[in-house]
């Protein structure tokens, strides 16, 4: 089984703290040409495996209009074997989502909505240059529960600047109150190159400490365990096991085609990604050529990789799956590295495989690193 990422790299507006590659231009006829013929030239990457999750991403998929969502999805059932019963994902932003636009959705194959509402608070979404209010953000979630979309995911930021805790918890009420199966949720970054990062260190923004970030982040966990959701990736929390289907794929490296700027592959043996421009992507796909660099993957890349994306889980890692895959000389590796997590309760042997612990996920980049091959 395999899944495709399309990214959409439209934006009406930039967000302050985005790095992901976009533009605020309208070159959907640009984009819409070179996607179709990307498609014809790559439609035997993944060998004919049937697909099992479709992921819009962005960018803003949702500055898309119904017309271009219905050809994309032609393309994609014309030139890919994809199974009865796929998750087919749309990122959206709230503003985005008029009655009329959820009613085109409900046409599609669109099953699963992302929606970026990144917070309720109408200063806070002023101060991220979000385009949407809080109140639009509730009535977008509502009439897309209305049309018949239950499987919806939101997107919430925490470790915002001059946000309390207090503050937080009234996001996650106002999360609560809607009712959807999904949430992730994710510290604010500070990207290089972003405005926002501009504005750190210009002094004009002050990140908050970490013990506030760690309250934010325990408050998170509690709240949302305590109301039935299960944490089963480190930002990403879900009810009754309706998991992203797609990004749990990711993190068990399970192959994937991206397709448009910017977008990466994986066919077990390498990674590509295209070029980030949507006029070299065009361009030298008008010469049916693809813009794009390949990364063959070793062994020594592999392993970290699975270290890496297995111990973000609740599955974690198993060390029979490592010995299988890498050697025991990298499982007995791996074990003797995991020992003083062990020892101080932040990593859980159990069954053979390695878990973060509660304590772990708040230091877990320290024991992923100490677990890699370097």
């Amino acid at each position: 089984m395999a899944g495709i990422y399309i990214h959409v790299p439209f934006c009406k507006t930039r967000c302050i703290y985005c790095d992901f590659y976009s533009n605020t231009g309208n070159r959907h006829s640009d984009f819409m040409t070179a996607l179709h013929t990307e498609m014809q030239l790559r439609q035997n990457y993944l060998q004919q495996q049937p697909i099992q999750t479709i992921y819009l991403g962005g960018g803003t998929p949702s500055q898309l209009s119904i017309k271009e969502l219905q050809q994309i999805f032609e393309w994609i059932y014309k030139y890919f074997v994809v199974q009865n019963g796929a998750e087919v994902t749309l990122e959206a932003n709230p503003d985005d989502l008029n009655k009329a636009y959820i009613d085109g959705l409900k046409s599609l194959p669109i099953n699963r909505l992302s929606v970026g509402v990144q917070t309720f608070d109408d200063q806070a979404l002023k101060f991220l240059k979000r385009r949407h209010s809080g109140k639009q953000a509730r009535e977008a979630i509502l009439q897309c529960q209305s049309a018949g979309f239950q499987n919806i995911s939101i997107d919430l930021i925490y470790g915002l600047p001059s946000r309390t805790v207090t503050d937080f918890e009234i996001d996650l009420k106002h999360f609560l109150s809607l009712d959807v199966p999904h949430i992730s949720a994710y510290h604010l970054i500070y990207e290089q190159g972003t405005q926002l990062f501009k504005l750190r260190e210009k002094g004009a923004v002050q990140m908050i400490d970490d013990e506030q970030s760690i309250e934010q982040f325990s408050l998170l966990r509690n709240i949302l365990q305590n109301t039935g959701y299960e944490q089963y990736e480190i930002s990403n929390f879900a009810r009754n096991e309706q998991y992203s289907r797609h990004n749990t794929a990711y993190w068990q490296g399970k192959h994937y085609l991206g397709l448009g700027p910017s977008a990466h592959s994986f066919d077990g043996h390498s990674r590509q990604w295209n070029i980030a421009s949507l006029h070299k992507y065009a361009e030298a796909l008008q010469n049916k050529k693809l813009d794009a660099e390949i990364e063959v993957q070793t062994i020594d890349i592999q392993y970290n990789e699975l270290v890496l994306t297995g111990l973000r889980t609740k599955w974690g890692i198993n060390l029979q799956d490592i010995a299988h895959k890498f050697g025991n000389e990298r499982k007995q590796f791996c074990l003797k590295n995991a020992q003083p997590h062990l020892a101080n309760g932040t990593l859980v042997l159990e069954n053979d495989t390695l878990t973060l612990s509660k304590q772990g996920f708040f230091v877990s980049d320290g024991i992923m690193s100490d677990l890699m091959w370097i």
